[in-house]
């Protein structure tokens, strides 16, 4: 990241993203990994509604979006860090959610046995089984694809609608 952007947030903003850092999150558990994604969304949201407004005001004063451009860039570039600190927290998440979703499962698949002391075991295997790889999308059939269809879809819509005015 720009140090001379982190030099320009205040200390809570600079604390926020620090949390964001992977050996302050090897820490958090998945539900303080959710709250901290909660407050870095809420950050991102603040610079970019900001970033938003102050431009669309200063195009209006300007007459041109060229010359408001170059006057918004610190709105710009904390909305960038901070959605930069999410995308981090969003993949420590997830990793997270994957991780309780395979013990999760291990431990049904134990009581679906009927076996009391599995869970644990379950744990270290699961622990030590590498993350399998992603499948491929099924391929849904269309006639031409999903907005082509859509387009149909909305286009008879629409003829129904006049012939309904009539």
């Amino acid at each position: 990241m720009n140090k001379a952007v982190l030099n320009s947030m205040t200390d809570a903003e600079r604390r926020l993203v620090a949390e964001t850092e992977p050996a302050a999150m090897a820490e958090l558990d998945e539900d303080e990994l959710l709250e901290l994604h909660a407050r870095i969304r809420r950050a991102r949201s603040k610079y970019v509604k900001s970033y938003r407004r102050s431009a669309s005001a200063k195009v209006g004063a300007r007459s041109s979006r060229g010359t408001a451009y170059a006057e918004n860039q610190r709105h710009r570039d904390k909305a960038e860090v901070f959605e930069l600190s999410l995308a981090r927290v969003s993949r420590q998440v997830g990793k997270a959610a994957a991780q309780a979703a395979a013990e999760l499962k291990a431990e049904r698949l134990a009581a679906a046995r009927g076996e009391a002391a599995a869970p644990a075991a379950a744990k270290a295997a699961s622990a030590r089984a590498p993350a399998s790889p992603s499948r491929k999308r099924a391929v849904t059939k269309t006639t031409g694809g999903l907005k082509k269809d859509a387009s149909s879809r909305a286009q008879g819509a629409r003829r129904q609608a006049k012939r309904d005015a009539r």
